[in-house]
């Protein structure tokens, strides 16, 4: 996996019983294809109901298929996972959650594609049961970080002109927010916030819910994503 511990927090039920997580899988190579769906599969609560060779077809095929979840490689030939992501969670209504396979933790791509909505990223190295704990995750609301590797990506992407500039919706958030997007930033789930902050896990449940709304953010990877880029956390 990814340098640094994963990352997530939020709901605690993956999906309802009535019904697998469905996911749709986007990869260039078929093999990749392939050894993702025998993966995916082989678990009671989650199907594959659909596969992708580039980003053009990807679009089309979740809008549908309606998927829960898309595993999107970053880079594909015609429309890579990028663009794919912005096109999906920018026009539609309820777009699946999308986690970015790659070969490298450090690709400046992944960045890119977090800022696009993605909801996490997963390495294609990673183990079968990574794997498959990686899809219940997003599927079930949660984002999945690696904060290391985050701030890594962060350092190489956001200027120090821009790290500095006016931090826009940031500055309304109350002290105590601004406490809580910190340790979201730093991979601590609410649990461990609310150990380190010393509050009960549904008032951090509450503040985490007030970051997100203040930010427009979709979920804790866009958060995250947003305190970097505005220099309320500074990478490195």
């Amino acid at each position: 996996m990814a340098a640094g511990r994963l990352a997530a927090a939020g709901g605690s039920t993956v999906k309802d019983t009535n019904g697998a997580v469905r996911v749709v899988i986007a990869d260039d190579e078929r093999l990749v294809r392939t050894g993702l769906r025998v993966v995916i599969d082989a678990e009671p609560d989650l199907t594959v109901v659909g596969e992708a060779a580039d980003g053009a077809e990807v679009v089309p095929l979740v809008r549908e298929l309606r998927p829960d979840v898309v595993l999107m490689d970053v880079r594909m030939p015609g429309i890579d996972g990028i663009r794919a992501t912005e096109q999906l969670v920018g026009g539609m209504a309820e777009p699946p959650r999308i986690l970015v396979v790659t070969t490298f933790e450090h690709d400046d791509h992944v960045y890119d594609a977090l800022r696009a909505g993605a909801a996490g990223f997963l390495l294609k190295r990673a183990s079968a049961e990574e794997m498959v704990q990686a899809v219940r995750l997003v599927a079930r609301g949660d984002s999945l970080l690696f904060p290391a590797a985050v701030r890594e990506l962060a350092l190489r992407q956001v200027p120090a002109g821009r790290r500095a500039a006016d931090r826009g919706p940031i500055g309304r958030l109350t002290e105590r927010e601004g406490q809580v997007l910190r340790l979201m930033a730093a991979g601590l789930s609410n649990g461990e916030i609310a150990g380190r902050l010393v509050l009960s896990q549904e008032t951090v449940k509450t503040h985490v819910g007030s970051v997100l709304a203040k930010l427009g953010a979709r979920d804790r990877t866009q958060a995250v994503i947003a305190a970097y880029e505005s220099g309320f956390v500074l990478p490195g």
